[in-house]
């Protein structure tokens, strides 16, 4: 029933965005499954695959939506999104009111309710429209599922709500410079004091960093390796939050400039019973 409320939603909202005289009433545009190219996956002896198969109804509802979706907001725009480096807030925002801004979150806090499957159609026809754009929408996903299931039932009706309508956006903050993305080896650290902890360290490669709201910060708290992580929700804005340049990459055929990272940077207070998600990482157990 969740399934099929979300659906009835995204539609209606798809509905309500289209553009004087493509309604109900107008000629329907032929289904394109992969989007504005007519572009189609084949198998290794040569025959057609259609993305749809194997898909429940309501499946290939939501791959309907975010296909219409990727061909009227993103393709149009990707190249001038590329050529401008320009993170495009008020695209990520009508998404979010197609549901996409929390698809696996729960929805008593505005989520779609729906699994990760659900996600990955989504995702998919998005990416016919702009593959840079629909990576970070699977980032911001990722940070509002991981409030929605490790974060206190504060931290969700506090944050959850604009995060899934993407009135504000995230970022997910572990690769640092000397460690890449290897969790187990990461140096920022985060040190109790009373009621607060110092959070004093650096992540590079941070997608929408300097352009999104929410970030969320891995820490060292405990022991060396993986099990002494925990993680910090930091407010653009906080007292010691920065922000470096946006790092330069070689433009591709496929990953746009759209999906910009940045060096990030946090020396400061954080209040522990605001910011910390107790779940996540043995040392706040």
């Amino acid at each position: 029933m969740m399934f099929r409320r979300s659906v009835e939603r995204a539609l209606a909202v798809l509905q309500a965005l289209r553009p004087p005289g493509t309604g109900a009433g107008a000629a329907r545009r032929p289904f394109r499954p992969w989007g504005r190219g007519g572009m189609r996956c084949f198998s290794a002896n040569g025959t057609c695959i259609d993305p749809a198969d194997g898909l429940s109804s309501e499946q290939k509802e939501f791959q309907r939506v975010a296909l219409d979706f990727a061909e009227r907001e993103l393709s149009p725009h990707m190249r001038e999104w590329d050529e401008k480096e320009e993170f495009p807030v008020p695209v990520l925002q009508k998404a979010g009111k197609l549901g996409f801004g929390g698809v696996y979150v729960r929805d008593d806090v505005g989520g779609s309710g729906l699994s990760r499957l659900d996600a990955s159609v989504i995702f998919e026809a998005l990416s016919t429209g702009c593959v840079s754009t629909s990576a970070y929408l699977s980032i911001h996903n990722m940070c509002a599922w991981m409030v929605d299931k490790f974060g206190s039932e504060g931290q969700r009706k506090k944050f959850l709500p604009s995060l899934c309508t993407m009135e504000r956006q995230s970022s997910y903050c572990l690769t640092e410079p000397s460690a890449g993305s290897d969790a187990a080896n990461i140096v920022t650290k985060a040190t109790r004091h009373g009621n607060t902890y110092v959070l004093n360290g650096s992540k590079a490669f941070i997608s929408g960093a300097g352009e999104t709201d929410v970030y969320l910060i891995m820490c060292r708290t405990g022991e060396p390796g993986a099990g002494g992580i925990s993680c910090f929700i930091v407010e653009k804005g906080t007292a010691g939050l920065s922000f470096g340049a946006k790092e330069k990459k070689v433009r591709h055929t496929i990953i746009t400039k759209t999906f910009n990272t940045r060096h990030v940077e946090y020396v400061g207070h954080t209040d522990h019973t605001h910011t910390i998600i107790p779940s996540i990482g043995c040392s706040c157990e």
